[in-house]
Protein backbone atom coordinates (compact mmCIF):
# COMPACT_ATOMS: atom_id res chain seq x y z
CA UNK A 1 0.00 0.00 0.00
CA UNK A 2 2.97 2.49 0.86
CA UNK A 3 4.15 2.09 -2.67
CA UNK A 4 1.15 2.53 -4.19
CA UNK A 5 0.02 5.53 -2.36
CA UNK A 6 3.53 7.03 -2.76
CA UNK A 7 3.45 6.50 -6.54
CA UNK A 8 0.23 8.10 -6.64
CA UNK A 9 1.03 11.21 -4.29
CA UNK A 10 4.27 11.55 -6.65
CA UNK A 11 2.21 11.70 -9.73
CA UNK A 12 -0.45 14.09 -8.84
CA UNK A 13 2.74 16.27 -7.58
CA UNK A 14 4.12 16.55 -10.60
CA UNK A 15 1.06 17.04 -12.65
CA UNK A 16 -0.32 19.37 -10.93
CA UNK A 17 3.51 21.05 -9.76
CA UNK A 18 3.71 21.26 -13.02
CA UNK A 19 0.39 23.31 -13.63
CA UNK A 20 1.12 25.86 -11.27
CA UNK A 21 4.46 26.66 -12.38
CA UNK A 22 3.49 27.01 -15.72
CA UNK A 23 0.45 28.75 -14.96
CA UNK A 24 1.88 31.11 -12.19
CA UNK A 25 5.29 31.62 -12.50
CA UNK A 26 6.27 30.88 -16.39
CA UNK A 27 3.27 32.57 -17.83
CA UNK A 28 3.88 36.06 -16.21
CA UNK A 29 7.59 35.65 -16.61
CA UNK A 30 7.05 34.89 -20.25
CA UNK A 31 4.51 37.42 -21.11
CA UNK A 32 7.28 40.32 -22.11
CA UNK A 33 9.08 38.58 -24.38
CA UNK A 34 8.54 38.97 -28.06
CA UNK A 35 5.94 36.70 -29.68
CA UNK A 36 8.16 34.76 -31.41
CA UNK A 37 10.32 34.16 -28.59
CA UNK A 38 7.45 33.16 -26.36
CA UNK A 39 5.78 30.78 -28.47
CA UNK A 40 9.33 28.96 -29.46
CA UNK A 41 9.47 29.20 -24.98
CA UNK A 42 6.16 27.48 -24.64
CA UNK A 43 6.23 24.95 -27.35
CA UNK A 44 9.33 23.56 -25.58
CA UNK A 45 8.50 23.35 -22.35
CA UNK A 46 5.38 21.99 -23.18
CA UNK A 47 7.57 19.08 -25.62
CA UNK A 48 9.41 18.55 -22.12
CA UNK A 49 6.74 18.51 -19.42
CA UNK A 50 3.71 16.49 -21.54
CA UNK A 51 5.08 13.57 -21.01
CA UNK A 52 5.90 13.64 -17.79
CA UNK A 53 1.99 14.30 -18.23
CA UNK A 54 1.17 11.38 -19.62
CA UNK A 55 3.61 9.13 -17.32
CA UNK A 56 1.53 10.67 -14.34
CA UNK A 57 -1.68 9.65 -15.71
CA UNK A 58 -0.66 6.08 -16.23
CA UNK A 59 0.87 5.99 -12.66
CA UNK A 60 -2.83 8.03 -10.93
CA UNK A 61 -4.58 5.07 -12.69
CA UNK A 62 -2.60 2.01 -12.14
CA UNK A 63 -1.67 3.27 -8.72
CA UNK A 64 -5.60 4.18 -7.71
CA UNK A 65 -6.90 1.74 -8.85
CA UNK A 66 -4.61 -0.80 -7.24
CA UNK A 67 -5.42 0.72 -4.15
CA UNK A 68 -8.54 0.31 -4.55
CA UNK A 69 -8.99 -3.45 -5.50
CA UNK A 70 -6.37 -4.60 -3.76
CA UNK A 71 -6.55 -2.96 -0.55
CA UNK A 72 -10.30 -1.67 -0.40
CA UNK A 73 -12.12 -4.54 -1.81
CA UNK A 74 -13.56 -2.39 -4.79
CA UNK A 75 -15.52 0.50 -4.93
CA UNK A 76 -18.46 -0.55 -2.83
CA UNK A 77 -16.18 0.35 0.12
CA UNK A 78 -14.67 3.16 -0.80
CA UNK A 79 -15.45 7.20 0.83
CA UNK A 80 -17.45 9.66 -0.54
CA UNK A 81 -13.93 11.45 -1.08
CA UNK A 82 -12.44 8.43 -3.38
CA UNK A 83 -15.81 8.66 -6.02
CA UNK A 84 -14.75 12.06 -5.54
CA UNK A 85 -11.18 12.25 -5.94
CA UNK A 86 -11.74 9.73 -9.05
CA UNK A 87 -14.34 11.74 -10.69
CA UNK A 88 -12.38 14.90 -10.64
CA UNK A 89 -9.00 12.96 -12.16
CA UNK A 90 -11.22 11.55 -14.79
CA UNK A 91 -12.23 15.39 -16.13
CA UNK A 92 -8.58 16.07 -15.83
CA UNK A 93 -7.36 13.37 -18.00
CA UNK A 94 -10.11 13.86 -20.12
CA UNK A 95 -9.27 17.76 -20.68
CA UNK A 96 -5.44 16.91 -21.05
CA UNK A 97 -6.68 14.77 -23.66
CA UNK A 98 -8.11 17.06 -25.69
CA UNK A 99 -5.60 19.78 -24.61
CA UNK A 100 -2.89 17.32 -26.12
CA UNK A 101 -4.85 16.24 -29.49
CA UNK A 102 -6.00 19.16 -29.93
CA UNK A 103 -4.55 22.97 -29.39
CA UNK A 104 -1.70 21.30 -28.46
CA UNK A 105 -1.02 20.04 -31.85
CA UNK A 106 -2.57 22.85 -33.69
CA UNK A 107 0.44 25.56 -31.95
CA UNK A 108 2.72 23.06 -32.21
CA UNK A 109 2.34 23.12 -36.35
CA UNK A 110 1.64 26.72 -35.88
CA UNK A 111 5.00 27.47 -34.13
CA UNK A 112 7.15 25.02 -36.43
CA UNK A 113 5.36 26.81 -39.67
CA UNK A 114 5.75 30.17 -37.83
CA UNK A 115 2.60 31.20 -38.09
CA UNK A 116 2.82 33.03 -35.06
CA UNK A 117 -0.57 34.92 -34.74
CA UNK A 118 -2.69 31.30 -35.41
CA UNK A 119 -0.12 29.91 -32.42
CA UNK A 120 -0.83 32.66 -29.90
CA UNK A 121 -4.80 31.92 -30.28
CA UNK A 122 -4.16 28.32 -29.58
CA UNK A 123 -1.81 28.79 -26.86
CA UNK A 124 -4.55 30.59 -25.45
CA UNK A 125 -6.89 27.90 -25.86
CA UNK A 126 -4.18 25.72 -23.75
CA UNK A 127 -3.61 28.04 -21.12
CA UNK A 128 -7.61 28.23 -20.80
CA UNK A 129 -7.67 24.34 -20.25
CA UNK A 130 -4.60 24.35 -18.28
CA UNK A 131 -5.90 27.18 -16.07
CA UNK A 132 -9.31 24.84 -15.45
CA UNK A 133 -7.15 21.65 -14.49
CA UNK A 134 -5.22 23.80 -12.46
CA UNK A 135 -8.27 24.34 -10.38
CA UNK A 136 -9.43 20.71 -10.55
CA UNK A 137 -6.23 19.38 -9.68
CA UNK A 138 -6.06 21.58 -6.26
CA UNK A 139 -9.74 20.77 -5.23
CA UNK A 140 -8.55 16.98 -6.29
CA UNK A 141 -5.48 17.15 -3.63
CA UNK A 142 -7.68 18.88 -0.76
CA UNK A 143 -10.19 16.18 -1.62
CA UNK A 144 -7.76 13.33 -1.56
CA UNK A 145 -6.14 14.81 1.88
CA UNK A 146 -8.56 15.95 3.89
CA UNK A 147 -11.76 13.81 2.57
CA UNK A 148 -11.02 10.51 5.16
CA UNK A 149 -11.65 13.24 8.08
CA UNK A 150 -15.04 14.14 6.57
Amino acid sequence: MALLIASHILAAVVWVGGMFFAYVVLRPSAGPLEPETRLALWQRVFRGFFPWVWLSIVVLLASGYGMIFLYFGGFAGLGLHIHVMQGLGIVMMLLFGHLFFGPWRRFRDAVDGRHFPEAAGYLNQIRTIVAVNLVLGLVTIIVGASGRFW
